[in-house]
């Protein structure tokens, strides 16, 4: 048993240092950092969306953001998709799951808002069609997903060197801690 849990925990260490040791990778996170930042400057929103962990893992983020994490600020406009329960159930029922994200996006959304998809495997169909629908409002695209994700059209995809869905979400929120801290820092400190 212990030595189990010796091995996920080494798994776990591996996925961090090959982004630890990614320069390609860090440049990205680098490349989020200050698209984001520039957003919430000019007054714009970031929008987030995944399904399942990714779901959870979007609003702990826009919890962040909206919230605080470091520094006592005036609260950034950002939003999980998924936590409108009513306008989910109701987009999934009369249209089709594929859609619940791509009409909040398209209600939502404006020229330079910001979009994190959130998916791991990089084939969620209803994060795509967000992707899509935001690429058609002008807004930019910030995707993270597994090592087997496609870009979709994103602006920037950061990709976790994993295939293991928890190595990757446990990875969003190392790298979603680190954007949403030094957004913050560069917004108010």
């Amino acid at each position: 048993m212990i030595q189990d849990l010796k091995s996920i925990i080494s798994d776990h260490q591996r996925c961090i240092n090959k982004i630890l040791d990614d320069p390609t990778l860090l440049s990205l996170v680098q490349e989020s950092i200050t698209l984001i930042t520039q957003a919430f400057k000019q007054n714009k929103k970031v929008l987030i969306c995944g399904n399942g962990g990714s779901a959870s893992d979007a609003e702990h983020l826009a919890a962040e953001l909206s919230g605080k994490l470091k520094i006592d600020r005036p609260p950034l406009n950002a939003e999980a998709l998924h936590v409108n329960t009513a306008a989910l159930t109701a987009i999934a029922n009369d249209y089709n799951y594929e859609s619940i994200f791509s009409r909040i996006v398209e209600a939502k959304g404006h020229q330079d808002d910001i979009l994190i998809a959130l998916t791991t495997s990089g084939r969620s169909q209803n994060v795509l069609a967000a992707i899509e629908t935001a690429k058609s409002k002008g807004l930019k695209v910030l995707l993270i997903t597994g090592t087997d994700g496609r870009s979709n059209n994103s602006d920037i995809h950061i990709k976790i060197p994993s295939t293991i869905t928890e190595r990757i979400q446990e990875a969003y929120m190392l790298l979603g801690h680190i954007i949403c801290e030094k957004v913050e820092s560069n917004l108010f400190s």
